[in-house]
């Protein structure tokens, strides 16, 4: 049971009724509080003499931890430390995550997980959720027993397929789904207790984990087709029977895969797609905000999106459906996005085309009469120069696509071009910030998917924005819980969008900064929820009573970092 559902009220006191005492209370890290257990709670859940005896409060402990934390010596040296932590103590693990989240955030999540979790076979430490196969899907309702809580709000579930830049990793991916969850905690609030983090294990096809002897995850080569299908349908069951109120967020599912999935059960299941809709919506706050800093029209402007995976095209379905928010017709949204692959541009005489490109495929009589470079696949630069493209998104993770050629065609079509270098990790990047200012003469606003530093050229100061989906995904689960959604839907996307755009710096204008900081993550979650919420509401979708005050409803839910008392229960 959920130690949260538990808690009662003494005189005014919040505590929590527990039965387990001893080294089990201690090793419990939903309620392990270490050295700050007090002396009652020491004589009456047994913990005499099983701590050192002075009873430290949580700012003693996070100063230690965080003195132990500075004298690691790489990133995924302090990824392990911290990931230790949270394994052993939750609440301080996020009291201390949460004073140095600036810090920490690219430590527990990217750019640093990528590395954790191609190495997770060699830094396993202790499990966390459930590891689930074709081989024991059967079986999710006895495992489901046996985890921690049963009250669970919100699932990050990945095939491990398509994680960050980096491709397949086997069963390296849970160290994903376990980020993820770290930050709905960290943005929104979300009980740790109300997390859980899923691999589907359904093998792998990358030949280095399938040859390494350490390596924990089954090793057969990736189940595909009706296989593969059957057994997501046997999951997606078993996920509503055991959870029928949680919601499920799918991560780093492969370019199709991502896609099939959320089309097909986005209805049927409390769902979405991160890779997909929260990159979309994130790229799309950005973008908007972009325009308001030169004084552009969104609606108005020529995109082009480089790569045409799950983030890629997941920009293009909510720059479209943004649009059409604006007052465009399908059609008219369309016409102004431009995707380029590792083929060229996309066009619906093509070849093999996957389905999942179609929308967004060119006819090629659009673009028979343009000039090209050369004769065969048209280029990004053919793009650019025939579209008079006004916006550059890279999504391609293709390092250095983004060249001072391309950059300075961009310059030819508007004074202030907005280019968004947006492939992670770091090393993955279409561009360099500076590089991009330095081409541009300081004119061009710059955003990234990994955090940089600031550039300063020629005596000024531009801040490097962070299109990170940490903006989007928190709040929307928050606010689409809160509000008892039905389902996730399109319109909610949108509306998140919408909002983070309005909360840009107050000194966008001179930073060219179009993202809030990271430090700012409670207050752009809540205000996230609250669009999502209202949202919900005017869609019908909503099942919580009309005439709650969100903003309550919202701050209700949320669980801070705080150490509660506890009693034994009888």
């Amino acid at each position: 049971m959920s130690h949260r559902r538990v808690e009662r009220r003494k005189s005014g006191e919040v505590f929590l009724k527990v039965g387990q005492t001893g080294s089990e209370l201690l090793h419990n890290p939903l309620l392990n509080k270490g050295t700050a257990f007090d002396e009652r709670e020491r004589y009456e859940f047994g913990l005499i003499g099983l701590l050192p005896p002075h009873v430290a409060t949580l700012e003693e402990q996070k100063e230690r931890v965080y003195e132990n934390y500075l004298v690691k010596p790489s990133n995924l040296e302090k990824y392990v430390f911290l990931r230790a932590l949270q394994d052993r103590n939750e609440t301080l693990f996020y009291a201390l995550v949460w004073d140095h989240i600036e810090e920490m955030t690219p430590i527990i999540y990217t750019p640093t997980v990528g590395e954790a979790v191609q190495k997770l076979s060699h830094i396993y430490r202790i499990s966390r959720g459930l590891w689930i196969s074709p081989e024991n899907v059967e079986m999710m309702d006895s495992m489901a027993t046996n985890l921690p809580s049963q009250d669970i709000d919100v699932i990050v579930v990945t095939d491990n397929q398509g994680i960050l830049g980096i491709g397949d990793q086997g069963a390296g991916g849970m160290g994903i789904s376990i980020g993820k969850l770290s930050l709905y905690t960290l943005g929104a609030g979300v009980a740790p207790q109300g997390c859980l983090p899923i691999s589907l294990d359904v093998g792998t096809d990358n030949t280095a984990l399938l040859d390494d002897p350490l390596y924990l995850g089954h090793k057969h080569h990736r189940y595909t087709g009706e296989a593969y299908n059957q057994f997501i349908d046997r999951f997606v069951t078993k996920i509503k029977e055991l959870y029928p109120n949680a919601l499920l967020q799918w991560e780093d599912f492969s370019k199709q895969n991502a896609f099939s999935n959320l089309d097909r059960y986005r209805d049927s299941v409390f769902s979405f797609n991160d890779d997909i809709q929260g990159t979309g919506a994130v790229v799309t706050a950005g973008v908007i905000g972009a325009t308001r800093i030169i004084d552009e029209v969104f609606h108005e402007q020529t995109f082009l999106i480089y790569g045409a995976g799950a983030g890629g095209m997941g920009v293009a379905r909510q720059l479209r459906n943004s649009m059409i928010g604006c007052g465009l017709s399908e059609e008219e949204a369309v016409a102004r996005v431009f995707v380029v692959d590792s083929r060229g541009l996309i066009t619906k005489d093509r070849e093999g085309l996957e389905e999942y490109k179609l929308p967004f495929a060119k006819d090629p009589g659009e673009v028979s009469g343009w000039k090209l470079e050369r004769e065969g696949n048209i280029s990004m630069e053919d793009v650019i120069v025939n579209a008079r493209v006004t916006v550059l998104l890279g999504l391609s993770g293709q390092p250095g696509s983004f060249n001072r050629k391309v950059v300075e065609l961009m310059l030819d079509n508007i004074h202030t071009p907005i280019i968004f270098p947006l492939s992670n990790p770091t090393s993955k990047g279409e561009a360099k910030p500076a590089d991009i200012y330095e081409w541009t003469g300081g004119r061009a606003i710059v955003a990234t998917g990994s955090p940089f530093g600031d550039v300063t050229f020629e005596g000024k100061a531009y801040r490097i924005g962070q299109g990170n989906n940490v903006f989007i995904f928190p709040g929307l689960g928050l606010g689409a819980i809160s509000a008892g959604a039905k389902r996730i839907t399109d319109e909610m996307f949108t509306a998140a969008a919408s909002r983070l755009a309005d909360l840009m710096p107050s000194d966008a204008a001179s930073t060219h900064c179009v993202f809030p900081r990271v430090s700012d993550l409670d207050k752009v979650s809540e205000q996230v929820a609250m669009a999502v919420y209202n949202m919900a509401v005017k869609q019908g979708l909503a099942t919580v009573d009309p005439d709650l005050d969100p903003v309550e409803v919202i701050r209700t839910r949320k669980w801070r970092p705080v150490y509660k008392a506890l009693r034994k229960s009888v």
